[in-house]
């Protein structure tokens, strides 16, 4: 029995009556609590799709526009060469031995295991290094002042100075340690090397793989080094005014930041709710078990 004999006697006038009774009161206890749990997972189910819901920002959006429009786009700057760059020298001449000569720092290789900080397993192209004099070393010609000039500049000074020693050379100068890094809400975050002065912050996003849905498009920032100094930006991809930012073309070491949009953060006092309320559900669900095991017992 699951009732003292003193609880017996206590209602021996009607026994059967009171069993009855109590054993109605408690799946109607069962029934609530039940309720109360499907009513709280739906609640939860909620929270959940409400915090995570939100609207994909569109690029370049503008509803007053015509089409089609058209937008002022900013000029770049044209890089120039600078103290400790790596450069990237090809000269093409009718003399294939004074060829493989000069070339011989882009086509050959270093282990950057070899590298003071290097790891193994890697190799980088030597390059031709500036020094602190502004001053690169090439066969033939010896040292030639390159601080300061443009890429197209410096082809001009290094073809004139080899002019003396090969017939009708053709030089081309690329930068080799020129990179640019992409974080935040990309696909693809790392750092790219920085091709020329064309590249945009579309190229660069688009080299990460683009943004993620939950990258907040009308605030991206753009870290950048402007005379010793870090300078931060910020670039409205939602806007077309974006083609007239200093921030649309990139440079050498800028850094990409694509910051997250508040649904996709949770509120530490939300965490903490939804933790409680998990609790509460836990406790209520051990309680209709129990009461399910004892009144299938009457």
């Amino acid at each position: 029995m699951l009732f003292d004999d003193h609880v017996i006697k206590q209602y021996d006038t009607q026994p059967k009556q009171t069993i009855v009774k109590l054993n109605n009161m408690l799946k109607a206890l069962q029934k609530v609590i039940q309720l109360i749990i499907v009513g709280g997972f739906c609640c939860f189910g909620f929270i959940a799709c409400k915090s995570t819901k939100h609207s994909i920002q569109p690029y370049f959006h503008d509803n007053t526009a015509a089409y089609p429009a058209f937008v002022d786009v900013y000029v770049p700057q044209v890089s120039r060469i600078q103290k400790e760059d790596l450069l990237g020298i090809t000269v093409s001449s009718l003399n294939r031995e004074s060829n493989d000569i000069i070339n011989f720092s882009n086509v050959n290789s270093l282990s950057l295991s070899s590298l003071p900080g290097g790891g193994g397993g890697g190799a980088q192209p030597i390059g031709y290094s500036v020094d602190s004099s502004g001053n690169i070393v090439m066969a033939f010609v010896g040292k030639v002042n390159v601080e300061g000039l443009t890429l197209e500049g410096a082809q001009e000074k290094i073809r004139l100075a080899l002019n003396k020693f090969i017939k009708e050379p053709a030089v081309n100068i690329r930068f080799m340690n020129h990179k640019y890094v992409v974080m935040g809400e990309v696909n693809k975050a790392g750092a790219f090397n920085l091709l020329d002065d064309r590249t945009t912050i579309l190229d660069a996003l688009a080299s990460a793989g683009d943004l993620s849905v939950f990258a907040k498009r009308d605030s991206i920032t753009i870290i950048r080094v402007v005379k010793g100094k870090r300078e931060i930006g910020r670039v409205n991809l939602t806007n077309r005014e974006v083609f007239k930012s200093p921030y649309f073309y990139m440079k050498n070491g800028d850094i990409i930041y694509a910051e997250p949009l508040p649904e996709k953060l949770i509120p530490q006092p939300q965490n903490n709710s939804l933790r409680n309320w998990q609790i509460f559900t836990t406790i209520v669900g051990t309680a209709a078990i129990v009461i399910n095991l004892v009144t299938r017992q009457w």
